[in-house]
């Protein structure tokens, strides 16, 4: 088979299955694993360049509706009648669904059964982990600084919170994007600020700044110097690779 993806969580399911040999293309933002740097790129996920993807001949393109905006690829795809898949999962337990469905669409039912049963085997022995701990800090992820945007309760980092024995200090809002402001973040006072600003790379992101917004010193992350720059690929792309992100969360933690 010929496979395009253009959303990177995507790509990264298929390497999850070890059938990236069956890409020859991918979006821009596919960058893992780095042999996809080598393929043919298709455009930023918000804007690809269809042309290019029907050049690619593809068997199967690979489609999200992760980010929004994303719809407009999904019009395209069936004014073209080209043949795709959708992801669009916002819990782990959607992210084993997607491992089946590409699985599925690639003709390999039973492999993508057995890599989905993996990955929720690794799950519950995290929750399992999670349900020994006595304390559990609180946490305030930064998705995005002004305006402020931070996942809500219907959110995979909200599970990966409690999967580290934590908790998201917005898992009290019903939506996935929460937008709020620092008055709100510093009245929840969280034990732990979590920076992971989409689309941006950690060597960009400033600790130094966060600390002088106004009030926020008092707040106990700050006071006990518990802010963390973290990888925005390990922890806001809804791929099987938050389980390496929910290990690295769960030392920092300990």
């Amino acid at each position: 088979m010929r496979v395009v993806s253009i959303c990177p969580s995507n790509t990264e399911i298929m390497a999850y299955l070890e059938q990236t040999n069956l890409l020859v293309g991918v979006d821009d933002y596919s960058d893992w694993p780095v042999e996809m740097q080598q393929l043919p790129k298709v455009g930023r996920d918000l804007s690809i360049d269809m042309d290019k993807v029907e050049a690619l001949h593809p068997d199967l393109i690979l489609a999200s509706l992760s980010v929004p905006g994303m719809e407009k690829n999904i019009e395209v795809l069936n004014e073209r009648k080209l043949p795709f898949v959708t992801m669009n999962p916002n819990s782990l337990e959607e992210i084993a669904d997607d491992i089946e469905t590409v699985g599925n669409a690639l003709g390999l039912k039973n492999l993508g059964k057995e890599k989905a049963a993996a990955f929720r085997t690794e799950i519950a022995a995290f929750r399992e982990q999670a349900s020994l701990k006595r304390e559990r800090p609180s946490l305030y992820w930064e998705w995005w600084p002004k305006p402020v945007f931070t996942p809500g309760r219907p959110n995979w980092l909200t599970e990966i919170s409690e999967l580290a024995g934590a908790r998201n200090i917005f898992d009290t809002e019903n939506e996935a994007n929460v937008q709020t402001t620092w008055d709100d973040v510093k009245w929840r006072n969280p034990d732990h600020i979590c920076m992971v600003w989409v689309g941006v790379q950690e060597s960009k992101m400033r600790p130094e700044l966060v600390k002088k917004r106004p009030g926020w010193s008092e707040m106990n992350a700050i006071q006990n110097d518990r802010i963390h720059v973290l990888e925005e690929s390990l922890f806001c792309r809804p791929s099987p690779r938050l389980l390496n992100g929910l290990r690295k969360l769960t030392d920092i933690l300990e």
